[in-house]
């Protein structure tokens, strides 16, 4: 029942969704050309991603992640690799609980902290009963020990339009890193309808994967990264 709780908020939130053969990484269908499709791609203040470098300090609650549930499944919807999770997911913002819906990766990643981007970025996308957005990412880095999560997800690679079941589910909580530290900032889906009013926690402590793991799902993925946004007004929190 709250899966289903969570899908109906997520669909409230993204309402008015383009049809994701209207848009893409490449050519006339790319970032640019968004605009055409979601008019709030190119007019919105507020986009996603950015490049986290001037930073205010706060005294900032540690994020309050209760992600007990299992990621079951991978899904290949032709822009990104999005895993399936069940169970109980939660995360509390702001005194309001937020349940996960689902996360997915982009290569490389799409906000850069100071100037520098990674090899691959996930965002964990979780929903209030009123289809808010709050959005948790989480870098990694190129390391040489494989990623035994990354592993598992990937074992069996689904084509587009396919979802597979993971041959050994894992705990969606394995693929986080510390969360104490993080950049905190209002933002946008990153893909359209670029929906703004989406609160963003960027983990300050990364994950690692192989070489060799970040090029698999590059292959499968592509370049699926929108360019850098415009900070603009928007003030960057920390908790240094």
């Amino acid at each position: 029942m709250k899966n289903t709780l969570i899908a109906a908020s997520l669909m409230i939130a993204m309402a008015g969704t383009v049809q994701a053969s209207e848009w893409g990484y490449k050519g006339d269908k790319g970032p640019e050309h968004w605009g055409d499709v979601a008019k709030e791609c190119a007019t919105g203040k507020n986009q996603s991603p950015i490049d986290i470098k001037d930073v205010v300090d706060a005294e900032l609650m540690p994020l309050n992640i209760e992600y007990q549930g299992m990621v079951t499944g991978l899904t290949n919807n032709g822009h990104t690799l999005q895993a399936v999770v069940e169970g109980n997911n939660a995360v509390t913002v702001d005194g309001v609980e937020f349940n996960l819906a689902q996360f997915h990766f982009h290569t490389p990643s799409e906000n850069h902290i100071r100037g520098q981007h990674f090899p691959l970025e996930a965002h964990f996308v979780n929903a209030d009963k009123d289809g808010n957005l709050a959005v948790v990412a989480v870098m990694y880095n190129a390391a040489p020990g494989e990623n035994n999560q990354i592993t598992q997800l990937t074992a069996t690679m689904p084509e587009p339009g396919q979802t597979v079941r993971l041959q050994t589910p894992f705990a969606v909580k394995d693929m986080l890193p510390a969360t104490g530290e993080y950049y905190r900032f209002n933002g946008s889906l990153t893909t359209p309808p670029c929906s703004e009013g989406v609160r963003w926690f960027v983990l300050k402590s990364a994950q690692t994967l192989t070489t060799e793991q970040a090029k698999q799902m590059q292959m499968v993925m592509g370049n699926n990264n929108r360019p850098i946004q415009k900070q603009n007004a928007r003030v960057v929190l920390t908790n240094d």
